[in-house]
């Protein structure tokens, strides 16, 4: 919502810059003539409508050009969250998103998970994996879950090349089977 509200600010923004620049340009040009811009500024003194007008525009491009100031200064200091790497070649970077995906893959492959959501945080000794897994309840969750870490673990590590402290698994759910045993009577 935030960004849609900055694209629309921006975009008034821009024409009323341009709208000034072609004003200011006119001048440059001498297409407005002296006695032309003396009758605008004594109109805008005089006529009190005008004057609360321009005062409003003015505190408008004001508030816009510090909103954008500080979106600049936020955003711009604001990457996509990574772990940083160095080597003897130069450095790598590889997004959390690319773990997390890592993470999924792994945990998917085991027979009997259903739906899998994961967050990762980067500490200084390594990654804390947490997995949050809906699982059919035909095998054994335990078994399934230490199965679950050590292969997250395992590929995570060799893949992306970064030690993994922790992996916890929460099975938030199980689900029905869908198949329906038929009543004899």
């Amino acid at each position: 919502m935030i960004r849609i509200v900055d694209k629309l600010l921006l975009f008034l923004y821009s024409i009323i810059v341009g709208a000034l620049s072609v004003f200011i340009a006119c001048i440059g040009f001498k297409w407005i003539s002296i006695d032309d811009l003396n009758d605008m500024v004594d109109n805008m003194y005089r006529i009190s409508s005008i004057q609360i007008t321009v005062v409003v525009i003015g505190l408008l491009l004001l508030l816009m050009s510090l909103r954008f100031f500080f979106v600049s200064l936020y955003r711009g200091s604001a990457a996509a969250p990574s772990i940083d790497q160095r080597t003897d070649f130069g450095d790598i970077r590889i997004s959390i998103d690319t773990i997390e995906n890592l993470a999924l893959k792994a945990a998917s492959k085991h027979r009997g998970v259903k739906d899998l959501k994961a967050r990762i945080r980067a500490s200084d000794s390594g990654l804390d994996i947490v997995l949050r897994a809906v699982v059919d309840g035909e095998s054994s969750i335990p078994s399934l879950t230490e199965e679950i870490q050590r292969a997250v673990k395992e590929h995570v590590e060799d893949i992306a090349g970064i030690p993994v402290t922790n992996v916890a698994v929460f099975v938030a759910n199980v689900i029905q089977s869908g198949t329906i045993k038929s009543r004899v009577e």
